[in-house]
């Protein structure tokens, strides 16, 4: 099956990525880290609007408090962050990791149903293996859980949050690993080759029926695959470097792509958020933070 996505804001982003539904809001919230903004795309007023950021954020996930969000910039600091009309500020830093790795940036994270934060970082300039998966827990501690990645991207969890899907873009392989009752990974195994052809795997997300949706980098597009790892289906994107996507919507029943423009001025929605009806629904998203007991 095959499905073409439209774009609904042409945002022109450097590098966006990290797309973030926020269902009190009926928006999605995204990251563009080249062009260090927040992007905040209104699903109800189709209507789009940006913060400007000092030190550009890598990824954004809501707080399960309510308070603002947790972002992972790109100095390699978790911080809590909040959003107060034009303005952004940095409430408190959480952790710092990679200190030893100034070369390093983060790069993208997803909060799982306890909430805690995977996390992965790289190396910025795209070369040598320094990057790592990180475990951030509600109470603070951190945890490197898998490391030798170039490009570190992409983590999302299975509907029963026991697999962990993570990529090393530059080797071109998604990973699969076993998540156990502490958050400790096993089992790690290569669950897709990318070829050539198929450009690069970058950020990931699973429906409810345990598919996983991966942007293609200077692919594209997004595919669905199957949980044994099978080809399902096809959402064309009208610029080639798809980045991320997210299921959005009050039914879970959208999927918002992110894009980027970086080296794509030729292609005049490169950058752009586009939209698509992809016939499954997506998973309600993470927060960070204790989880409320009822």
């Amino acid at each position: 099956m095959t499905i073409e996505a439209r774009c609904v804001w042409p945002a022109r982003a450097v590098l966006g990525e990290g797309p973030l539904w926020a269902p009190d809001e009926n928006a999605v919230y995204a990251v563009d880290i080249r062009g260090a903004r927040i992007l905040r795309w209104d699903m109800v007023g189709e209507t789009g609007r940006d913060w400007a950021l000092e030190d550009a954020a890598c990824w954004l996930v809501q707080r399960a408090d309510g308070d603002g969000f947790v972002a992972g910039l790109r100095s390699r600091r978790v911080v809590h962050l909040r959003l107060n009309g034009p303005q952004v500020e940095i409430v408190a830093e959480l952790a710092r990791l990679d200190p030893d790795a100034p070369g390093n940036r983060l790069n993208d994270a997803k909060a799982d149903s306890l909430g805690r934060l995977w996390i992965g970082s790289m190396d910025d300039a795209e070369s040598v293996a320094t990057g790592s998966l990180f475990r951030l827990d509600p109470n603070g501690d951190v945890t490197r859980v898998d490391e030798g990645y170039v490009v570190a991207n992409g983590p999302a969890l299975s509907p029963d949050g026991r697999v962990l899907y993570h990529t090393d873009s530059a080797a071109r392989r998604i990973y699969a690993f076993d998540v156990a009752a502490d958050g400790g990974l096993t089992g790690k195994r290569v669950h897709i080759r990318f070829t050539e052809a198929d450009g690069y795997p970058d950020g990931m997300t699973c429906d409810a029926e345990g598919g996983l949706w991966v942007a293609h980098w200077d692919g594209g597009r997004v595919s669905r695959f199957q949980p044994n790892g099978t080809l399902d289906r096809v959402v064309r994107v009208a610029a080639s470097r798809v980045t991320s996507c997210v299921f959005a919507g009050p039914a879970l029943d959208q999927l918002v792509i992110t894009t980027a423009a970086h080296e794509r001025t030729h292609e005049p929605l490169a950058g752009g958020v586009f939209v698509c009806s992809p016939g499954v629904t997506g998973l309600p998203p993470g927060r960070f933070g204790a989880p409320s007991i009822v």
